[in-house]
């Protein structure tokens, strides 16, 4: 009998929470402060950022070091001194962690997304096979090179 006492108070003080919190007409709506919630001068450092990305990502792709599979950079790609996205995809050993997030997001090219499709596990497949991020020796020896580049020690 105290099991079903302990359920019909629980439902009782589920209702009286609900009642409790939709009746309520003295709280204020909350406003944000801006739709990116950064100030602008934090916003202004991002766009800068993103345009030296976007000039890096043309001077790797005009030596043939960068090929992405989105319409923006991969700055996981970019700051390692160049990969390539669709050779990585098509191989099958996996993709770097920005692609498989954006392959995840739908932001792939129309190409590319065109041969994508997703498992009865919701898993992103290409051409059938599961797409699958870098090993963990690959991001490794990834992000060696790019300390080696931007001269950043841990």
């Amino acid at each position: 009998m105290s099991k079903w006492r302990f359920c019909a108070f629980g439902l009782v003080m589920l209702s009286l929470g609900y009642l409790l919190g939709s009746g309520s007409s003295t709280t204020q709506p909350a406003f944000a402060q801006d739709a990116s919630g950064v100030s602008e001068e934090t916003a202004n450092k991002i766009r800068d950022a993103h345009r030296a990305l976007r000039a890096a990502m043309e001077a790797l792709a005009s030596e043939q070091r960068y090929e992405g599979i989105t319409d923006s950079p991969n700055a996981f790609l970019i700051l390692a001194g160049g990969g390539n996205a669709r050779e990585d995809l098509e191989s099958g050993r996996g993709v770097d962690p920005e692609t498989f997030a954006a392959l995840y997001a739908n932001q792939a090219l129309p190409e590319i997304a065109d041969q994508l499709d997703r498992d009865d596990q919701g898993r992103v497949t290409f051409n059938g096979e599961v797409v699958r991020m870098y090993s963990r020796s690959r991001l490794q020896q990834i992000f060696a090179e790019r300390t080696k580049i931007t001269n950043i020690e841990n």
